[in-house]
């Protein structure tokens, strides 16, 4: 299915990111490098034309900040959606990465152990390409979208037309803007 153009951000860098713990569903606030991030992709999107785009994010703390952030100049209405929530990791939320990790751990990259999140209690990757796929169909025009990693991640594949297992192909990051028209994605910097 081809789906219309997209911005798709990653919110900004939070207490937790620092800490290196698991948020899932819970809150921790921006640090000054995340609302630095947020307000530099803010400058990268109004450099675009977003004539006739819709805006949307998370419900969650972190991304309706760096939504505040990146759109207010931008954007007259910001709509939430609980599609757009992170996977829920259940009982590891508020934990320390390295204490959920496996023996050995996983590949390591600018959003940590990937590998994490297929181990992880809650709701599961399966779940979270579902409803991504589903906030997508339901589009009916052009949007912003300021969301978190995976969810991310998993809106990026189906936009791509790419199986959800792809989603550690996918370059990561903190404070990212990905560009997504025609089945090409650009990261802007």
């Amino acid at each position: 299915m081809g789906y219309p153009d997209l911005y798709i951000l990653r919110h900004g860098e939070t207490v937790w990111n620092r800490e290196g713990r698991m948020q899932g569903h819970l809150n921790a606030p921006l640090t000054p490098v995340g609302r630095a991030q947020a307000e530099r992709q803010g400058a990268l999107l109004a450099a675009r034309d977003l004539a006739g785009f819709g805006f949307w994010t998370s419900p969650l703390l972190r991304a309706v900040e760096t939504a505040a952030l990146a759109l207010g100049a931008i954007a007259a209405e910001v709509r939430t959606d609980d599609r757009l929530r992170e996977i829920d990791v259940g009982h590891w939320q508020g934990r320390l990465r390295a204490d959920c990790a496996p023996a050995g751990g996983g590949a390591h990259g600018p959003d940590g152990d990937l590998s994490l999140y297929a181990h992880a209690p809650g709701e599961g990757l399966d779940a979270v390409a579902l409803r991504a796929r589903a906030f997508l169909n339901d589009l009916d025009g052009p949007a912003v979208v300021v969301c978190h990693g995976i969810v991310s991640r998993m809106l990026r594949c189906a936009a791509l037309g790419l199986h959800h297992g792809a989603w550690t192909e996918l370059p990561g990051g903190q404070g990212n803007v990905f560009h997504l028209t025609g089945g090409r994605m650009e990261e802007l910097r």
